[in-house]
C-alpha cells in the first residue's frame, strides 16, 4: 500500500510540477459598446485566459519560468448582435536573453479583422483540424504562431510544426464560415492570417527564418558575453534579410519583424561602429521605408 502511495504521489508531483506552454495575460477594452452588460465581457476575458494558459500545446515540458509571455488586448468595435462582436486584437509575444534579465519580442501585431462569436459561459472548443467557431481558430492560429516563431528563435526552422497547424486550422474555416469571418484567405487582402504563414512557409522566406535563429540564439543571447562579437552576429542576420527582402518584395513577415525588432535594434546598434551603424541604417530604410526616420535615432 505505502508502495501504491508512493507511485501515485510521484504521478501526481510529475504532472503538475511542470507548467504549462504560455503565460497570457488578456485585456478586452470596450470603449464604444454601451449597451452591453459588462459582466459579458469579464466573462469574455477570464474564459480566453484560461483557454490559452490552461491547455497544454506541444509535447515538451517547460518549467514555470520557461513559460512564453505573451498580452492580448482584444478591443471590442461593434456588437453586431447580442452574441456577435466585431474587434481589433492586438497581440504580442517575448522571449527571455540569456546571460539577462531583459527580454526580446518576437511578435507585436494587431489583428483588425476580427469578427467572433461568443455564447457566455460556454467553454472554448478547439480543433486544429476542424473548424468550431471563429474565436477558438483565432486563438488556436495566434498560439502556434508564437510557438512557431519562438521555436525557430531557440533552433533552425524549430517552428516548422506549429506553423504547418496554422495551415491545418486555416485549410479547416469552411468556405461560408470565411466569408462571415475575414482574414483566413488570399482574397481577404495581402495582410492577413492567410499571408503570415504564406510568407513563413514559402522557400523565399527561408532564410530570413534561418537569420531569427542567428539574432537570437547566436546574437542577443551572447551579448552578455562579448557585445561587440554578439552585434556583429545580429548584423550578419540583418544582411541576410535584405537579401529576403530583395527576392520577396513587400512580404509581410518583413514588416511585422520591423514593428516587433525596431526599437530592439536601434538600442543595439546605438553602441555600434560607424560602419556598423551606416549599413544597418542603409538595410533597415530599404525593409522598413515608412519608418525611415526612426532609424536615424542611432546617431552617427
Amino acid at each position: 500500500m505505502k508502495k501504491f502511495l508512493l507511485i501515485a504521489f510521484a504521478i501526481f508531483f510529475n504532472q503538475f510540477s511542470h507548467a504549462q506552454e504560455l503565460l497570457f495575460d488578456v485585456t478586452i477594452n470596450t470603449p464604444k459598446i454601451q449597451n452591453v452588460d459588462p459582466k459579458v465581457f469579464k466573462d469574455m476575458e477570464t474564459s480566453i485566459q484560461e483557454f490559452l494558459n490552461n491547455r497544454k500545446w506541444t509535447e515538451d515540458v517547460y518549467d514555470q519560468e520557461e513559460r512564453i509571455k505573451c498580452q492580448i488586448q482584444l478591443t471590442i468595435e461593434e456588437e453586431i448582435s447580442q452574441t456577435s462582436f466585431r474587434a481589433n486584437l492586438a497581440i504580442q509575444s517575448t522571449r527571455p536573453i540569456f546571460g539577462s534579465t531583459e527580454e526580446t519580442p518576437l511578435l507585436n501585431h494587431v489583428d483588425k479583422d476580427v469578427v467572433f462569436n461568443y455564447e457566455p459561459f460556454q467553454p472554448i472548443v478547439f480543433s486544429k483540424n476542424l473548424f468550431q467557431d471563429n474565436l477558438s481558430a483565432l486563438l488556436g492560429y495566434y498560439v502556434n504562431l508564437i510557438l512557431g516563431m519562438d521555436y525557430d528563435s531557440f533552433s533552425p526552422l524549430g517552428g516548422d510544426p506549429y506553423f504547418r497547424i496554422c495551415q491545418d486550422i486555416i485549410q479547416s474555416v469552411p468556405q461560408n464560415a470565411a466569408s462571415a469571418f475575414p482574414g483566413w484567405r488570399q482574397i481577404d487582402g495581402n495582410r492577413n492570417r492567410y499571408w503570415i504563414i504564406e510568407n513563413l512557409t514559402s522557400p523565399r522566406i527561408r532564410d530570413y527564418r534561418m537569420s531569427m535563429y542567428k539574432y537570437h540564439r547566436e546574437g542577443l543571447d551572447n551579448m552578455h558575453l562579448d557585445p561587440t562579437t554578439a552585434r556583429a552576429t545580429v548584423m550578419e542576420a540583418i544582411a541576410t534579410m535584405k537579401d529576403v527582402n530583395r527576392n520577396y518584395p513587400a512580404s509581410m513577415i518583413m514588416q511585422m519583424f520591423a514593428n516587433s525588432k525596431r526599437d530592439e535594434l536601434i538600442e543595439i546598434f546605438k553602441q555600434g561602429t560607424k560602419l556598423e551603424k551606416d549599413d544597418f541604417h542603409k538595410i533597415m530604410v530599404r525593409i522598413d521605408a515608412s519608418n525611415a526616420n526612426e532609424y536615424r535615432r542611432i546617431g552617427k
